[in-house]
């Protein structure tokens, strides 16, 4: 059943009154705050000049590079198209790289669209999957430092996801899977297409060459960290993992080519069943751009938060307050209805439109009114996507 859930209370009221035991951790809320206000206020203020250079940065926060965009292109608040034209401007070696980033995450969709749960799985070589246990030694200093930051702000530079996962697996040969779903909790702009691919890649399961994690780039990224860390003179971390060679897997000919791009994009114009009498809204499209709800500024809006999904996830309450600041601001500008429950059942049980997600789960909805092509930046193909390369040079 789904049950309506008033969100003109503080959040982390809201949290506590309706969200009692399907979220981990401690009760807080991330830095970053949820919203298309909160999107379009950050977008106006990018400036990536220096990008290149300083977005591996991890200490001091004032010299990073990174833009802190990710939780708001992760759900559709800013689409991959408005962030790669914002950035026209900008120094030509920053630019490109920016841009390249923004072409991994719509690697990431492409690949996830296409391969579905087939990503939770070592894509082209063999890496940990089985062992169990928590790969993070919060005794050093440089992994306490990220991993108090993943639990405190629900994100990170993209740089100390991949210290995190090397040192998850890599150095202490843990299942990445499980590192994986770990770090996924937290993440304010979690998307399993991203962080997925991101393991993967760390490990060495997409690309054959796991990612070494050493003091060096602890020393280099974030200089003065390793001297306060009371392991600095018992470093478990002094030098790099030695190399390996991971066993290459069978070839999965859905890497190599597209049987169906049509089907992996969804729809590219609307289909139109019935009159919608709601636009139902995904947690992968939340933005006020959402086709679905631009198209019909009329009616009145629906959310519905996954009951069964929230208590198998156990994501952090930040997750879940990113998203309920996300329904406030919409909810000055909108006629919005929030739920907790079933939103396959209301979409079954209401005449809707939604815009396509390329998930898996998007699968699950039936007799839908309408649905509304998702804001791809470049349209799949069904060439090669077994690695970034392929996927770039793919017709």
């Amino acid at each position: 059943m789904n049950r309506p859930m008033p969100i003109d209370l503080p959040v982390l009221e809201i949290i506590e009154k309706n969200f009692g035991g399907l979220y981990s951790g401690e009760l807080g809320l991330s830095s970053i705050k949820g919203g298309q206000t909160a999107a379009d206020q950050t977008l106006a203020q990018l400036d990536i000049t220096g990008y290149a250079a300083l977005r591996s940065e991890v200490l001091p926060k004032a010299k990073r590079g990174a833009t802190v965009l990710s939780p708001y292109i992760r759900h559709n608040l800013l689409t991959l198209d408005q962030v790669y034209k914002a950035v026209k401007s900008a120094p030509y070696k920053d630019r490109e790289k920016f841009r390249d980033e923004l072409y991994w995450q719509e690697y990431a969709r492409h690949l996830y669209a296409r391969i579905g749960t087939r990503l939770f799985e070592n894509l082209r070589f063999e890496a940990n999957t089985n062992v169990q246990g928590d790969g993070w030694n919060r005794e050093m200093s440089c992994v306490d430092e990220v991993v108090s930051e993943l639990e405190t702000d629900g994100w990170l530079v993209n740089q100390t996801r991949m210290w995190l996962a090397s040192h998850w697996t890599v150095r202490n040969d843990f299942s990445w899977q499980l590192g994986q779903e770990r770090m996924y909790r937290e993440l304010i702009d979690g998307s399993r297409a991203a962080n997925l691919l991101g393991w993967q890649w760390t490990v060495g399961a997409g690309t054959g060459k796991p990612y070494g994690f050493a003091r060096w780039q602890v020393e280099k990224r974030a200089p003065g960290l390793c001297k306060q860390c009371p392991l600095s003179n018992a470093c478990p971390i002094q030098e790099f993992p030695e190399e390996v060679s991971l066993n290459r897997l069978e070839v999965d000919l859905l890497l190599e080519r597209d049987p169906d791009p049509e089907n992996t994009s969804g729809p590219k114009t609307v289909i139109k069943v019935d009159s919608p009498k709601y636009v139902l809204l995904t947690i992968d499209s939340m933005g006020d751009d959402d086709p679905a709800l631009k198209a019909h500024p009329e009616l009145p809006v629906v959310f519905v938060f996954n009951e069964e999904a929230l208590r198998k996830l156990q994501l952090s309450s930040r997750r879940i307050g990113f998203y309920l600041e996300t329904l406030q601001d919409l909810a000055q500008r909108r006629n919005l209805q929030v739920y907790l429950g079933d939103p396959y059942q209301f979409a079954r049980d209401n005449s809707v439109a939604v815009t396509f997600a390329p998930v898996p789960s998007f699968k699950k909805f039936q007799n839908l009114a309408e649905i509304y092509p998702f804001l791809w930046l470049q349209q799949p193909k069904s060439g090669s996507v077994k690695s970034f390369s392929a996927w770039r040079k793919s017709k």
